[in-house]
Order: structure tokens, then C-alpha cells, then sequence
């Protein structure tokens, strides 16, 4: 899921009006609870900087106590140095490159397993340890792993049931007409419809890369696209999907000052029942939660995409934990990525299944959305020859911008020309380099596709 997301808001943990068992946010381990601590010549030790997307944990002071509990049970342990980015995606790729992105960071969107060598050291061992986990292959080439995915969410519409009652809206809609039709409830309310945060960018890959692939069923989607010359058609899945989101925006069901929305301001919108609806993972739910909402107030659906009453939701993985190939302090890396998994809480406390399979998930507006009885489908990695063609064609996947554009633009038709065309020459290079051997990797593509 990846997936996947930049996240800023800052609370005060000591000061909220409630506790975080009524609000059904679980708390930090405290250090005390670690029964065996390290011994002092553990190679777990020294200093290490974790780069992250979660701003608002660590204003908060969230991520400092996951910092004290680790160290409790690592005396060896100095510091843990959070260094947060507000636009992670666009950001972390230049300190990739600079060699500035800290020991433990996430992995960006566009390095391809085939590359994942050049920038990160090998996890496996921690894997290993961690047991059956979800997407444990999705960023591994050659049988090493590189990265352990930190949540797994289920894409979907959250909703928040007070401005659905204030709009007399009796039940969540299960078709796209009666979707819009909610929309226009809500507008005639006085509520924002939905929230799209055009503004902040990375959430609008929700309209293309998620929503697409939930369309076509199959968690592989993208990776057809290494056999088109144009994959983006206004009659396929790619136009279907950003069709939807062009309808929200030409009838104004979205955030007024689309190019000034804020994710801040939006989730206190949505808390507050200023606003209705995201499409989001359920990721999403204890953001709002932590922004002031009661639990019970937020509600979580299936995207009625068509007007088949019958979808695909998308098991998507969230980010993925990584060790950076160039850090001087691996071991100690390597064992916050575990704590960080196994021990801390961060995925409950953030409304996520658990990485590891044998975690139970504890957000109760899963079972809401499992009650409509959706077809799961899982997130699957996509080739070195789609990064390949991607990264050359230069079109900003999981980033926005290009969404952006062709969400507003006049001309869908004509947006698509200006994509497909550089998909064309992205796939010319790709296709034409001679140091790479892509048989392989369009081999694997059409077996995959037989057994499906």
C-alpha cells in the first residue's frame, strides 16, 4: 500500500480532553515493560537518524517515546534522531542521492527492485525474525529483501456519519450514481462532498494508480502497461477513474481553493463534519480520530466506482522500512525496524492491519467495510521494466503532479495524448538500452498472466 503518505498534524498526547483508550488509539510501550535488556556489548548501539513521513508523530512527541522505549532496551543506544519531511516522495528522492537520507527511511516510489541493491542493505534476517508477514517479497530482488512494509491498509470511502445525518443521508451509497448523488446531499447541506487535497499532491494518486487497479481486479495492473505504446484511454480504466474524479471537480463536490487545500485543514474538516467523505486507506481513520473525532462517528465503505453494486477493494501496502546501504550503524537500524514492527505499536496506534499476518487488526470500522462483502484484491509490485519506462517517460507516478493536470484540464483527450506520448518515448529508451536484458522480466509478466 502502498503506498503509501505524508502526514503533519501535531497534538499534544498529555494534554487531549480524552484518553487514548476511549478514543481507541493505543498508547506507547512504556520502557519499563521490557523484561530482558540487551547487554552492554550488544553490536545495538551508538546514534541513529530515522527519516520519516509522520511529522505529526514526531511533533507530537510520539515517535520520541517509541525513541525511550528502544532505548531502555537498548542501553547501548545514545540517540535516535528523527529528521520528518512534509512531502517525503519528492524529498527523500534527492537525499537518496546525496547520500542525506539517514540510516533507517522509507522507500520511494520510484527505485525498482532490480535497484534496490544500489541504495539499501539487505533485511532478510529481520524478516526472518519477524515471521509470516504481508507483502514480506514486494521490495526484494534476487531472494534478498530490502524492505519490511510498515502497515497494510484497504483502499475505501471514509465517511463521517454526523454530516451524513445533518444531510439526511440514510445509508452509504453502493453505486457511482447514488455516490454522486450523496455528493450533491452533502453540497445542499452546506458540507464539503469529498475531499480530494489536490493541493498537497500526493493524495491524488488515489484517482489513478489505486483506484485503476481496484477497477480492473487484478493487483498487477500497472505492469500491463510495459506492453501498451498507450496506456492511457479514456475508455479504460485510467480514464474511468480519473473521469470520476473530473466530475467531483466540475461540479464542485470537492474542497473549495483546490490548488490551497491543505491535508491539516482537511482532516480537521472531516473530524468536525465540515466535510464528508475521503477516499483514502483505512490509515486514515485514527488520523481523524487524533484530530477530534469520536470513533463511532467515522464510518468506512467501499468505493462504488460503477453501477455494478459488485467491487474490488485494493489490499494496499503502506510504506516500507528500509536501511540505508550507506549507514555506519546497520545493526542498530536493523533493530529499530523490528521494534518498530513487533513491539512498538505504531501500526495500531496509526489504523493499520498489522504487518505481521498473525496480528489481528483492531480498527472497528474494518468490520463496517468487510460487511459489504468486497472481492480483495493484493497490491503486487510492479517490474524493473515499468520503473524503467516510467522513470524515462518522465510521468510523476505516485507523486501527483501529472494528475494534477489532467484533473483540470479542458481536454482529458488531449491530456492523455501529451502522457501516452511520453510513455511512448519512456518505453523507446527503456526498451532500446542496451545494458539492460528485459526478456526476463516480460517472461515472468506473461506467466503470471496464464496462471491468473
Amino acid at each position: 500500500m502502498k503506498k503509501t503518505l505524508i502526514l503533519l498534524f501535531s497534538i499534544s498526547l498529555l494534554t487531549a480532553c480524552e484518553s487514548a483508550e476511549n478514543r481507541h488509539i493505543p498508547s506507547v510501550p512504556e520502557p519499563a515493560k521490557h523484561e530482558e535488556l540487551q547487554s552492554t556489548d550488544s553490536p545495538v548501539k551508538g546514534t541513529i537518524t530515522v527519516t520519516t513521513n509522520r511529522v505529526d508523530l514526531v511533533n507530537d512527541g510520539t515517535f520520541q517515546q517509541y525513541a525511550d522505549a528502544f532505548k531502555a532496551k537498548y542501553p547501548g543506544v545514545e540517540s535516535v534522531i528523527f529528521e520528518p519531511l512534509s512531502n517525503y516522495e519528492s524529498e527523500i528522492r534527492t537525499r537518496i542521492t546525496t547520500g542525506a537520507a539517514g540510516d533507517v527511511l522509507l522507500i520511494p516510489g520510484n527505485i525498482a527492485q532490480n535497484q534496490l541493491g544500489d541504495f539499501f542493505e539487505p533485511i532478510g534476517d529481520v524478516a526472518d525474525r519477524l515471521g509470516q508477514l504481508y507483502f514480506k517479497d514486494f521490495k526484494a530482488y534476487n531472494q534478498d529483501i530490502y524492505g519490511i512494509v510498515s502497515g497494510v491498509s484497504v483502499e475505501g470511502i471514509i465517511y463521517n456519519k454526523k454530516a451524513f445525518a445533518k444531510a439526511k443521508i440514510k445509508r452509504p451509497p453502493t453505486t457511482l450514481d447514488e455516490f454522486y448523488n450523496v455528493c450533491i446531499q452533502l453540497k445542499h447541506a452546506g458540507i464539503i462532498p469529498i475531499y480530494v487535497n489536490y493541493g498537497d499532491q500526493w493524495p491524488m494518486k488515489q484517482w489513478s494508480e489505486i483506484l485503476a487497479t481496484m477497477m480492473s481486479g487484478k493487483g498487477d495492473y500497472l505492469d500491463d502497461m510495459t506492453g501498451l505504446d498507450a496506456p492511457f484511454q479514456l475508455d479504460n480504466e485510467f480514464g474511468k477513474s480519473i473521469t470520476i474524479l473530473r466530475t467531483l471537480i466540475q461540479n464542485e463536490y470537492v474542497e473549495p481553493e483546490l490548488r490551497y487545500s491543505n491535508w491539516e485543514a482537511s482532516k480537521s474538516d472531516l473530524s468536525t463534519g465540515k466535510a464528508g467523505m475521503y477516499f483514502l486507506g483505512n490509515w486514515a481513520i485514527n488520523q481523524l480520530i487524533e484530530a477530534g473525532a469520536r470513533s463511532e462517528d467515522i464510518g468506512f465503505f467501499p468505493f462504488p466506482y460503477d453501477n455494478s453494486g459488485k467491487y474490488h477493494a485494493l489490499l494496499n501496502n503502506d510504506w516500507f522500512y528500509a536501511v540505508s546501504k550507506v549507514s555506519r550503524n546497520k545493526e542498530t537500524a536493523k533493530a529499530w525496524i523490528r521494534f518498530m514492527v513487533e513491539e512498538s505499536g505504531y501500526d495500531t496506534r496509526s489504523g493499520y492491519i498489522p504487518p505481521q499476518v498473525t496480528k489481528a487488526g483492531r480498527l472497528p470500522q474494518l468490520d463496517e467495510f468487510y460487511s459489504y462483502e468486497p472481492h480483495l484484491i493484493e497490491n503486487a509490485p510492479t517490474s524493473p521494466l515499468w520503473y524503467a519506462i516510467a522513470n524515462g517517460s518522465q510521468i510523476d507516478f505516485f507523486e501527483g503532479k501529472y494528475l494534477q493536470r489532467a484533473a483540470i484540464a479542458k481536454d482529458l483527450k488531449s491530456s492523455f495524448a501529451e502522457l501516452n506520448k511520453k510513455w511512448k518515448e519512456g518505453k523507446l529508451r527503456a526498451e532500446t538500452n542496451p545494458m539492460t536484458d528485459w526478456s526476463g522480466i516480460n517472461t515472468v509478466r506473461e506467466e503470471r498472466d496464464e496462471q491468473r
